[in-house]
Parts: structure tokens; C-alpha cells; sequence
């Protein structure tokens, strides 16, 4: 079976970034930790990725490890606003492009300042969505960076 590009698989290969894919069936919703557990990876590794909204009505993507929860106080002041909160699921495909459960920081419809919890670090590479359910992405930091505006900040609870 072979596995059919997602648009992020497309821009990383644009951008000539070695990366690993991983897909698992997508037709059931899991959870983080339950894609962590079929793909056989540390979930501390496995990043969820998360829109969220300011009162100035600007959109901040958080990734996080999946077993984690997103601290909105931390995550606010990693990106300079009083307060964020997170960005309605109706909301998410007109903002982003992207559905609940397949959303990923690279190929969203703007390019939105993305934040990675400084967790991150402890990894040589971390696993995050692919753009679609059922499709993870690993890569390294540096490279990530290389795609998406990204900083490293202390954003879980």
C-alpha cells in the first residue's frame, strides 16, 4: 500500500527536509496517547497541535506533547497577550485549513507564529501531525524551523 502525500509531505519535499512518515488508520478518533501507543512512540515525543485565539482576535499555534495540557496563562505570555483562549473546532477548518484531530503547523491557509513546548528539546526530533487524520510527520526542530515562524516556550501545565 502506498501512502498518498499529504500538502505538508508536499512542502517538506518542496523544501528538500528529510523527514519520516507514519500513517495508521485514521477512521477511527483516538486520542494523542492512543496514536503514540500505535505508532510505538514516547508520547512525550508525539506533539498535538493547537489554534488558539486572542482578544485581538490573532490566531497562535501550540504544539504539545500529547499526554500534556496547554497552560493558556504561560501560553499567552510565550506570544505577548494578556490572555488566549482556544480557537472554536467550527472555527478550526476556515482558519486553518486543516480538521480537528489532522491539523499541523506546516500548510496552514496563513502562516501563523507557531510555539513548541520547550519539552521539545529533550528530542532529537519530534512526531506531529501530517494534515490528516490517520498521518503523523517526525522532523527535526531545526528543520521544522525552517518551514514555519517558531519559538520555544514553557507552555503546559
Amino acid at each position: 500500500m502506498t501512502e498518498s502525500k499529504t500538502n505538508v509531505m508536499r512542502i517538506l519535499d518542496a523544501h528538500k527536509i528529510k523527514y519520516k512518515s507514519y500513517s495508521y488508520d485514521g477512521s477511527v478518533a483516538l486520542s494523542g496517547s492512543e496514536v503514540a501507543a500505535i505508532l510505538g512512540e514516547n508520547p512525550e515525543q508525539v506533539f498535538k497541535t493547537l489554534v488558539t485565539v486572542s482578544k485581538s482576535k490573532k490566531n497562535y499555534v501550540f504544539m504539545i506533547p500529547v499526554e500534556k495540557e496547554l497552560d493558556l496563562k504561560k501560553a499567552a505570555g510565550a506570544v505577548g497577550e494578556k490572555n488566549v483562549e482556544m480557537l472554536k473546532s467550527k472555527d478550526l477548518l476556515p482558519t486553518t485549513g486543516y480538521i480537528h484531530g489532522g491539523c499541523s503547523p506546516i500548510g496552514m491557509k496563513k502562516a501563523f507564529p507557531v510555539t513548541i513546548d520547550a519539552s521539545a528539546k529533550n528530542f532529537s526530533s519530534i512526531i506531529y501531525s501530517g494534515g490528516r487524520i490517520g498521518s503523523q510527520i517526525e522532523t527535526t526542530l531545526a528543520d521544522l524551523s525552517k518551514i514555519v515562524r517558531l519559538q520555544v516556550a514553557e507552555i503546559t501545565e
